[in-house]
C-alpha cells in the first residue's frame, strides 16, 4: 500500500509522456487522482505502528498532510481536462506528465522517516512542478520559471544544510545511523543542542522558502501570477503543504529536545512577519493572480503562527492547512475562469465578473469571504481558534496583532475582489467566447461545498488525526 501510492501516481507519468493520444493522455488526471485518494483512505483506515527502521510509512502527520494533498488534486484533476481542452494550442504531454509525477513524488515527501529523503523528494517537488509554471510559454512565464527554480535552490541548499547540522547534531550526541525520524525524537535528549538549533534555523530558512514565508518569498508573486490557475491552485495548495511538512519533521526533533520555546519564537516571529508583508503588498493590488499570491504568503503565516503558540493553536494550524488547501483551490480557478473571459488578470480591465463569467464570479467572492476567515466556513474555524489561543496569556500581545492584521488583510483584500466581481464591466473591452461550463465550475463547487462542511461538521476519526499529527509535531510520538 505504501509504494502503491507513490508507483501509481509516477506509472501514469511515465504512461502520459509516451501516450500519443491526447484524449487518452488527459483522462489519465481524473482517473488517477481518484484511484490515489481511494488507496490512500484504505491506508488510512487501519494503519498499523511504524517499525523504527522503516524508510517510508504513515503515521498521522504525513497521512493527514497527503489526505489534504490528495483531495486537493482531485479537484484539480477533474478540472483540468476542460482548462486544457480551451488550450488546443499548447502540448498537453509534459503538462499532464509534471500534473501526475507531482502527486508521487508529494507521496514519498508525506511516508519519507529520514531527513535526507524527505530533502530528496522535496528538491524534486520542485522540479516536477517548474514546467508547469512554463505552460504558457512567454517572457513572463519562463522568468517565473527560472525565478522559482532559483530562489528554490538557494532555499533548497539551505534545507540541506539544515539536515547536515541535524545529523552532526546526532552524532556529536552518539546516536547510531541511519537517522530516522522515530530515532531522533526517541534519542532528542542526547542531541547537541547548538546544532541542533542552528540546524532549525537553517531548516526554517529553507523550507520557509519553499512554503512563501516573508520575506522569503519573492518566487510566489510572479510563479502564481503567471501560470493557469490550476496549476497556481497546486502550487499554493500542494507545494507549500510539501514544504510545511519537512520543516514540521524538524520541528518535532526540537520539541522532542526540549528546545520547544525557541522554536516556537522563531515561528510566531516569522508568521507575523508574513502577515505584515502580504497585508502591505495586498494595498491597491491590481493584480489579481498576484493578489492572491500574497494571500498565500499570509496562510503560510498563519500555519507558521498556530505552530509557534502551540497546544490547540497547533492542532487548528494543521487543520487550517486543509482550509486554506480547498479555498485557494477555489480562488485560482475561479480567478482562471475570469481572467480567461476578459483575457486580463489586471484592473481596470477585470470589473464586474458576476455579469460575465456568473457562477465563477460567485465562487471567487464566497472563496475571498471564506479565505479571509467568514463563517461558516474552515478558515473561520481554524483562524478564531488559533486567535483565541494566542489571548491568552502569555500570548496576548501577539494575538492582538494576529487579530489587527487580519483585519486589515480582510479590508485591503476586499478592495480589488468586490471592483472584480461587482463592478461594471468596462464597454471598450473585448469579450472572449469563453462562458462558464458544468467543467470548469463543478469542481470549485464541490470544493467550496468541502469546505462548508468542514467548517460546520468534521468526522471524528479526522479530529483524532488531527490530535495525533499535533502530539507529533510537539515531541510526543
Amino acid at each position: 500500500m505504501v509504494w502503491l501510492l507513490i508507483a501509481l501516481p509516477l506509472l501514469a507519468a511515465l504512461l502520459a509522456f509516451f501516450t500519443d493520444s491526447v484524449a487518452a493522455r488527459v483522462r489519465l488526471l481524473p482517473v488517477t487522482a481518484s484511484l490515489h485518494l481511494a488507496v490512500l483512505l484504505l491506508a488510512l483506515r487501519g494503519w498499523d505502528p511504524l517499525p523504527p527502521s522503516a524508510w517510508l510509512g504513515l503515521d498521522a502527520l504525513g497521512g493527514w498532510t497527503l489526505l489534504v494533498i490528495s483531495v486537493l488534486f482531485l479537484f484539480c484533476a477533474f478540472y483540468a481536462p476542460a482548462y486544457l481542452a480551451l488550450r488546443p494550442d499548447r502540448d498537453n504531454r509534459i503538462f499532464v506528465t509534471s500534473f501526475l509525477a507531482f502527486l508521487g513524488l508529494a507521496s514519498l515527501l508525506a511516508q519519507a522517516r529520514h531527513p535526507g529523503l524527505v530533502w530528496v523528494a522535496m528538491e524534486t517537488t520542485t522540479l516536477a512542478t517548474a514546467p508547469l509554471i512554463y505552460f504558457n510559454h512567454n517572457r513572463r512565464s519562463i522568468e517565473a520559471t527560472w525565478k522559482y527554480l532559483i530562489i528554490g535552490s538557494v532555499g533548497i541548499a539551505l534545507a540541506l544544510l539544515g539536515t547536515l547540522f541535524l545529523a552532526y547534531s546526532a552524532h556529536m550526541g552518539g546516536l547510531s545511523e541511519p537517522l530516522f525520524f522515530s530515532s531522533l525524537m526517541q534519542g532528542a535528549g542526547q542531541l547537541s543542542r547548538p546544532w541542533l538549533r542552528a540546524g532549525f534555523v537553517l531548516s526554517l530558512v529553507g523550507y520557509g522558502t519553499k512554503m512563501g514565508l516573508a520575506p522569503l518569498h519573492t518566487w510566489k508573486p510572479d510563479a502564481y501570477g503567471e501560470s493557469p490557475g490550476v496549476i497556481g491552485a497546486l502550487l499554493a495548495g500542494g507545494v507549500t503543504s510539501c514544504a510545511f511538512l519537512a520543516l514540521l519533521r524538524i520541528y518535532a526533533i526540537v520539541a522532542a529536545a526540549g528546545e520547544i520555546q525557541f522554536a516556537r519564537e522563531l515561528m510566531v516571529g516569522m508568521g507575523l512577519l508574513s502577515m505584515l508583508w502580504a497585508a502591505v503588498f495586498m494595498v491597491r493590488q491590481l493584480d489579481i493572480r498576484r493578489l492572491l499570491a500574497y494571500s498565500s504568503v499570509e496562510h503560510m503565516g498563519i500555519l507558521a503562527f498556530g505552530i509557534g503558540i502551540g497546544g490547540r493553536a497547533a492542532r487548528f494550524a494543521l487543520f487550517h492547512l486543509a482550509a486554506n488547501a480547498l479555498v485557494k483551490g477555489v480562488l485560482f480557478m475561479s480567478a482562471g475562469n475570469i481572467n480567461r473571459s476578459y483575457a486580463s488578470k489586471r484592473l481596470p480591465y477585470v470589473t464586474g465578473a458576476i455579469r460575465r463569467t456568473p457562477v465563477s464570479g460567485w465562487l471567487f467572492f464566497l472563496g475571498f469571504l471564506a479565505i479571509t476567515g467568514t463563517p461558516p466556513f474552515a478558515p473561520f474555524i481554524s483562524e478564531f481558534n488559533i486567535a483565541a489561543t494566542a489571548l491568552s496569556r502569555p500570548y496576548l500581545w501577539t494575538g492582538v496583532a494576529f487579530l489587527v492584521l487580519l483585519g486589515g488583510i480582510f479590508l485591503a483584500m476586499s478592495d480589488t475582489v468586490v471592483q472584480v466581481v461587482f463592478g461594471t464591466p468596462p464597454p471598450n473591452r473585448v469579450r472572449t467566447p469563453y462562458k462558464d461550463t458544468l467543467a470548469t465550475t463543478a469542481p470549485l463547487v464541490l470544493a467550496l461545498a468541502l469546505s462548508m462542511t468542514m467548517g460546520l461538521w468534521l468526522p471524528g476519526s479526522l479530529a483524532d488525526m488531527i490530535r495525533g499529527a499535533a502530539a507529533l509535531v510537539e515531541g510526543h510520538p
